[in-house]
């Protein structure tokens, strides 16, 4: 497994310095359409900054975050073993690249040194019928998981029902009450479901989801588009200085709920929106 743990080095670091291209892309539109002043430039400063970081070979970053894995595991493979090789991976990553150390014992407050601990990185298995392992990462920094908010529907501060009405009144609350910290442009994963775990995870998960698909459901498609643009006409904008773009996509994923529950989780990603693939 030492060949797993170094391609598992590798994704880290690759997702650590350069930005997925439809990211990339997306701030480049946005500068192009942003008419100047403070947001424009800061648009500029972002784009430097990706260029600098893949030139030189260092993290977008300070803050390299929260490594997240997503796991897709062949059946002769068993989770065990892409566990070790994933911490491994980490830890190897946290030397060379290298990464800058996040993993705190509540407890204790001692840093582990290696990005390694309890609950940290964060890992999901899920087991499949294809021979193909596909691991999928993101680097989750602090500021904008620290930017994330849930709701509970109905909301009676928000007049807010269970439907999808209620769901946009909430994601237009959420990005509102951040007022331009964790680092906008963002990208924002929204969840529905009927327990506030499930509404979690698929929100997490929509910021996987590439800016140009498009979701499946023609009212989910329609709601994400219209949250964009209401989203960008706050005025917020990159890196809350003013501006046509304070974000680069919505995503939305969903779930059933129980009859007496609706839930709806924001998960919110900065400018430097990073996640990368392994596929094995």
């Amino acid at each position: 497994m030492l060949r797993l743990r170094d391609g598992i080095k590798e994704i880290i670091r690759k997702t650590a310095i350069s930005l997925p291209r439809d990211v990339e892309d997306a701030l480049q539109k946005a500068w192009e359409a942003e008419p100047g002043g403070p947001g424009k430039e800061a648009l500029a400063a972002m784009l430097e900054n990706t260029a600098i970081a893949k030139s030189a070979s260092k993290p977008l970053c300070q803050d390299s975050g929260t490594p997240i894995f997503y796991a897709r595991v062949p059946r002769e493979l068993s989770f065990a073993v892409v566990e070790k090789a994933i911490i491994e991976g980490v830890r190897e990553a946290g030397r060379s690249v290298p990464l800058r150390p996040n993993a705190v014992d509540v407890l204790t407050e001692k840093n582990s040194g290696d990005n390694t601990g309890l609950g940290f990185p964060e890992m999901y298995f899920k087991q499949c019928e294809e021979d193909t392992l596909v691991i999928d990462l993101t680097l989750k920094g602090a500021g904008s998981e620290n930017a994330g908010t849930f709701y509970k529907l109905p909301d009676e501060r928000l007049n807010a029902g269970r439907d999808l009405e209620g769901v946009r009144k909430c994601v237009l609350d959420a990005v509102h009450a951040v007022q331009g910290r964790a680092c906008p442009p963002y990208t924002v994963g929204v969840g529905i479901a009927g327990t506030r775990l499930v509404a979690a995870a698929l929100s997490r998960k929509a910021l996987m989801r590439k800016l140009t698909d498009e979701a499946e459901d023609h009212r989910i498609k329609e709601l994400e588009e219209r949250l964009l643009a209401q989203i960008n006409g706050l005025g917020i904008g990159p890196m809350g200085l003013g501006g046509k773009c304070t974000a680069l996509g919505v995503k939305i994923n969903h779930a059933h709920r129980h009859t007496g529950s609706y839930f709806v989780d924001i998960s919110i990603a900065c400018w430097a929106n990073r996640r990368g693939r392994l596929i094995w």
